[in-house]
């Protein structure tokens, strides 16, 4: 009778556990690898465990406090992570492998901590200037299948306009499944005219944990009126701030020297007078080179044919560059390029005397340097007509 009754009570134990087992079970924790961005502080480097996914073309993110003038103490232990957004439309972002999957339709929670530095002095690579990368920006979540990869954007926060350190609380629902990678980025307000500087600090990144969908998002924490900050005084030399609502610098509008006509790949003798300029869309060179490439070919057929065509026509060969490379550099471009050009003219017969040739710089953009098609549109080759007789 004894071991039946015990027998009853262990068996009427092990069921009352068993619900409890059941509801003792934790959910998903996604555990990221050094997330409070611990390194030593340095310029230019992503921090241990972490991936740079910037532009190729441009400087990885910084691990702060230390460097272009940011001075900010960590929300937590001794270091975080600076990202910056470009005038010249480039902007930073990091990433790392997920310990585990995101599943797709499930809900997660992920918190960051975020601010905005009111220091951030480097170069514009616009203007070549120093300026305050202190515009606000905003922070991209996207999840993927490797570093860098932009499979599915899970969250976008609105512009980090705060310049003391805020816990953000982000609600992640993939609809893709497997998504085992984590890319976080710095990114413009959008829509927006033209990219601007503007920076946003990073730390203390917590689990990536898995929530019931039907709990209630949090509501975000970021303040639609941060408290006003003094800025500290900067280090010694010019800068020029930039400001919230950047405005194009002013020479985007200037136009081309004098041209009473102005036609487009379209060499008309009876549409042309002298100080006529044929602005050519069709020549092209590799980035920061003077070699005339196999597309460029059959533009310069035309000018040659033209030039042939009318022997009484002397031109000017004119070089232009954007706003990107320093003066003395686009000087020199623009003038090799220029130079390429009547050298080809005059090697396939065209008197010397009949071609002359000149670099402007960025001196005369015709589009603003801040678009992309923009800079496309300056970096070009016109032709002058010097003489014409008849």
């Amino acid at each position: 009778m004894f071991f039946e009754n015990n027998l009853i009570k262990s068996a009427l134990a092990g069921l009352l556990m068993l619900p409890l087992g059941i509801a003792a079970q934790e959910s998903v924790v996604i555990k990221l690898v050094n997330p409070s961005f611990e390194d030593l502080p340095k310029c230019c480097e992503a921090p241990a465990g972490w991936y740079n996914c910037g532009n190729a073309n441009e400087t990885p993110p910084d691990i702060q406090p230390g460097t272009f003038s940011v001075t900010k103490a960590p929300s937590h232990g001794e270091t975080y992570v600076g990202l910056v957004v470009r005038d010249n439309d480039t902007w930073e972002g990091i990433a790392q492998r997920l310990s585990r999957p995101l599943e797709a339709n499930k809900c997660y929670e992920w918190n960051l901590d975020v601010c905005r530095a009111e220091l951030y002095l480097s170069f514009s690579r616009t203007t070549g200037e120093q300026v305050n990368y202190v515009t606000p920006a905003k922070l991209r979540i996207w999840g993927g299948m490797g570093y860098c990869d932009k499979r599915e954007l899970l969250y976008e926060t609105a512009l980090i306009t705060n310049n003391r350190w805020i816990t953000t609380t982000m609600r992640l629902q993939p609809k893709t499944e497997g998504l085992s990678f984590i890319f976080v980025e710095a990114y413009f307000k959008t829509p927006t005219p033209f990219p601007y500087n503007g920076n946003i600090l990073i730390d203390n990144a917590s689990p990536i944990r898995e929530v019931p969908c039907a709990q209630k998002p949090p509501v975000a924490a970021l303040p639609t009126n941060p408290p006003k900050t003094v800025p500290r005084q900067p280090t010694p030399g010019p800068v020029k701030t930039t400001p919230t609502t950047p405005k194009p610098r002013t020479d985007t509008t200037t136009k081309s020297p004098a041209a009473p006509v102005v036609v487009t790949n379209k060499m008309d003798r009876k549409n042309l007078k002298k100080g006529s300029i044929i602005r050519l869309n069709n020549i092209y060179f590799d980035a920061d080179k003077y070699d005339i490439t196999d597309r460029s070919l059959p533009a310069l057929e035309e000018i040659y044919n033209f030039l042939s065509n009318n022997p009484d026509v002397s031109v000017e060969i004119g070089g232009h560059t954007n706003s990107r490379p320093t003066e003395d550099f686009a000087n020199t471009l623009s003038t090799s390029r220029a130079k390429a050009v009547a050298d080809w003219l005059v090697g396939k017969g065209i008197a010397a005397n009949r071609v002359q040739f000149k670099g402007y710089g960025k001196k005369y953009p015709i589009e603003s340097n801040y678009t992309e098609e923009g800079r496309m549109k300056n970096q070009r080759v016109e032709i002058k007509i010097l003489s014409i007789n008849g």
